[in-house]
């Protein structure tokens, strides 16, 4: 019931770019033409819509995260991984009633960074996480309205205390909601008709007798 963004980071990964020539891999890293084969099939069973990919992207990616400082290369993949903490706390919550679909597309999600031996193989220094967060973001936009609607389940939860059962919950939650969004949509209302051409009075202002 708020704002969605279509990414799971204010700053992208830079893959979605048109390829630019392979860059050399670091040493003792390859890709399976095969694996990545395998990782778009997956990824566009979790977002039809995504961006297709391929070994070179792939290769041009892990270049560029083994190019940046430590710090800022862990940030990168820790603010992701983070993203997909919630994803798991929301697909485990009792109190949420995700869609169906959805849950079978977490699962699969899931099932993937689960694994150590994937597309990056987990052992990899630094690298090894990179496949798993680059499916985070490219899946985000199947799973982002569901994850930001249960993101403001939480706050308000939190903050309002629903008593009741988790439809009760949501039945509240949804209702209080709806009941703010009338009260904002009140008030533009009657800010605009501040502005509003009212006509000529019928009578003129005088001063004096």
């Amino acid at each position: 019931m708020r704002p969605s963004a279509t990414l799971p980071n204010d700053e992208p990964l830079p893959f979605a770019k048109a390829s630019a020539p392979a860059q050399r891999m670091p040493i003792g890293l390859s890709l399976r033409g095969e694996a990545v084969a395998q990782f778009d099939a997956l990824l566009h069973e979790l977002n039809p819509d995504a961006v297709r990919v391929d070994p070179e992207r792939v290769q041009n990616l892990c270049v560029w995260l083994a190019s940046l400082p430590p710090q800022a290369a862990h940030d990168v993949l820790d603010r992701r991984l983070r993203r997909m903490e919630q994803l798991r706390t929301m697909l485990e919550d009792a109190d949420w009633d995700a869609d169906e679909a959805i849950r079978v597309r977490l699962r699969k999600l899931f099932a993937y960074i689960d694994q150590d031996n994937d597309l990056i193989p987990d052992r990899e220094p630094l690298l090894g996480l990179l496949d798993d967060v680059l499916l985070i973001e490219l899946a985000w936009p199947a799973f982002v309205t569901e994850a930001e609607d249960y993101r403001d389940f939480c706050a308000y939860r939190n903050e309002e205390h629903p008593h009741g059962n988790g439809d009760e919950q949501r039945q509240a939650w949804i209702r209080d909601r709806l009941a703010e969004i009338a009260l904002w949509q009140h008030h533009l209302r009657v800010n605009d008709s501040h502005y509003a051409y009212s006509g000529h009075s019928e009578q003129s202002f005088h001063i004096g007798g």
